[in-house]
């Protein structure tokens, strides 16, 4: 089963920043796309962000578009996620999954086309 650790969420005013990170121990991420998805209370989960594995090529939900930024470090297993602008309507659980190399980072985002089930995610809470 693909496993992540999310880290990095926390409280943060209105206007501020965050990034997030999504690490994996026991496969290597280089090999899938790697998306960002984030669940409000009473919400479905909903793709914020994805990236590629072959060519970098990234999406961004709307609502995020010129305010995040998705990005991966190969070497370190990682995935980031660079938030800045923040908004009340940003607070949620943000998890990090993976999804099949060979989707379109669009529609992995769109119609949540990840492997496995939802890790415990990091909180992200947008208040002043």
């Amino acid at each position: 089963q693909l496993q992540f650790v999310e880290s990095g969420g926390g409280l943060v005013q209105p206007g501020g920043s965050l990034r997030l990170s999504c690490a994996a121990s026991r496969f290597t991420l280089e090999n899938y796309n790697i998306g960002w998805f984030r669940q409000a209370p009473g919400k479905e989960h909903e793709g914020v962000s994805c990236i590629s594995s072959s060519d970098g090529s990234t999406y961004y939900a709307d609502s995020v578009k010129g305010r995040f930024t998705i990005s991966r470090d190969n070497a370190k297993n990682t995935v980031y996620l660079q938030m800045n602008s923040l908004k009340p309507e940003d607070t949620a659980v943000y998890y990090c999954a993976a999804g099949p190399p060979i989707t379109s980072v669009q529609a992995m985002c769109i119609f949540r086309g990840v492997f496995g089930s939802w890790g415990q995610g990091t909180q992200v809470t947008v208040s002043s």
